[in-house]
């Protein structure tokens, strides 16, 4: 055994336990600090996550500037009509309305503003909040593998590339297979724990007047809140047009035409799209700075900075050993890469900062084109450790204490939801992706 990979490993490991204590952007400040250890150890840092922070930045400079014309509360009211319209099915609408909010956003960041309206609309049909808040939380991170503007689809496209899958093949595996995933995970989550009327926590706190209920919200819609949506929808459907028009399958553009690259298209649409909105929606850019949506988007900037930084600095460090230690063991289970890349992003915190980590890896070794997309989903697994932000939020709407974290850490409502869908994700992955790829 090489006791110099094992040390620096525990550097790696360290480090993101650190940045997991300090909480929020801390993780990205430790991953810069391990980053800054392993080099002092004589380890040459791995190349920064460029692309991947650019294509953040520039998506929710977008969403900041929807949200300030008011665009992302208009969703919530939507939202919040079609809950109250169907409350008993809080369970299975939920999921499906935080999914595809991912998907048109590109970050699961935009949860946070749905998970007070689910939380209210259960506790006040007698639902245990904790059932559709959990399958919400864990159905926006695993959109973020299906989303067309996500920086880990993105990043993921751009190095299956060369094997003849492109950006097309991935969300045509990716967007089925992980909504089926939630879907079917819903109805199970749906008969997870206690109801609420026989809940002995929910009993306590109600009998001690901890329990509110805040009945229909009358958020005041802003007058061009519904053109900003739309402008950001414009561009979603730019962005994936195209690239499907520069994709090699399509080829409709020939590549001496290319000027804009699938990345820069992303960054250059979604600016465009906030310039849109900022001169048709009559909003001052510089109030997206306060935008609770930029603010938490740039805080991920800085932990993929420093986490996918501090992965991809071990793993380029250890390259060769790392291959010829899992080329045999994919070669014969194939379906372990999902299990590398859960506890991988359990750790990094971030789908796109595991992709960037290992999936150039992975290609590398003897895995199919087939494992590799099945596989993608597993990146999603920021639901273990109960310190992502949507989680915690979540936690912190409920009222009632259902949605609690125990006393064991790893004992909360989302492990179930969350390691089911992953598993439903990638078996379908598999079956779907052989009839795709």
């Amino acid at each position: 055994m090489d006791w110099m990979i094992v040390g620096q490993l525990l550097i790696v490991l360290t480090a993101i336990f650190l940045g997991s204590r300090l909480g929020s952007i801390g993780i990205g400040f430790a991953g810069g600090l391990g980053v800054l250890v392993l080099a002092m150890t004589g380890v040459t840092p791995g190349s920064v996550p460029i692309d991947v922070i650019l294509i953040i930045m520039s998506v929710i400079a977008a969403i900041g500037a929807m949200q300030v014309a008011g665009g992302v509360d208009y969703l919530v009211v939507i939202t919040e009509r079609l809950l109250r319209k169907h409350p008993k099915y809080i369970t299975y609408i939920s999921p499906i309305i935080t999914y595809f909010m991912t998907i048109m956003a590109g970050t699961g960041h935009t949860a946070f503003s749905t998970l007070p309206v689910i939380a209210e609309v259960a506790k006040e049909q007698g639902i245990r909040p904790s059932r559709p808040l959990s399958i919400a939380v864990v159905a926006s991170q695993v959109a973020i593998t299906a989303s067309p503007i996500s920086a880990a689809v993105v990043f993921f496209a751009g190095v299956m590339e060369p094997l003849g899958v492109g950006y097309i093949d991935i969300l045509m595996v990716c967007i089925p297979t992980t909504l089926l995933a939630v879907i079917i995970t819903s109805f199970i989550t749906n008969t997870l724990g206690k109801e609420l009327k026989d809940d002995p926590v929910y009993q306590e706190r109600l009998a001690n007047g901890l329990i509110s209920m805040r009945g229909v919200s009358n958020m005041q819609i802003k007058p061009y809140a519904k053109c900003s949506v739309v402008i950001f929808l414009i561009a979603i459907v730019a962005v994936t047009l195209y690239a499907t028009l520069i994709s090699d399958k399509i080829g409709w553009i020939n590549k001496q035409h290319i000027v804009l690259t699938r990345d820069q298209a992303i960054i250059v649409f979604m600016l465009t799209a906030a310039t849109a909105i900022s001169l048709l929606c009559k909003i001052e850019p510089a109030e997206v700075l306060n935008a609770p949506t930029f603010k938490s988007g740039m805080s991920a900037c800085v932990c993929i900075l420093g986490v996918a930084w501090l992965g991809a600095t071990f793993v380029s460090a250890h390259e060769t050993a790392i291959k010829a230690l899992a080329d045999s063991v994919l070669e014969a289970n194939p379906w372990l890469l999902a299990v590398a890349l859960f506890f991988a992003s359990m750790l990094l915190y971030s789908q796109a900062a595991t992709a960037r980590a290992l999936m150039p890896l992975a290609i590398s070794l003897t895995a199919t084109p087939v494992t590799l997309v099945a596989s993608f989903a597993a990146v999603s697994a920021l639901f273990i450790l109960p310190t992502y932000p949507t989680l915690l939020v979540a936690v912190e709407m409920d009222d009632t204490g259902s949605t609690r974290i125990g006393k064991y850490v790893f004992d909360h409502p989302f492990i179930i939801p969350g390691v089911l869908t992953i598993i439903l994700s990638v078996c379908f992955g598999f079956i779907w992706g052989e009839i795709v790829l």
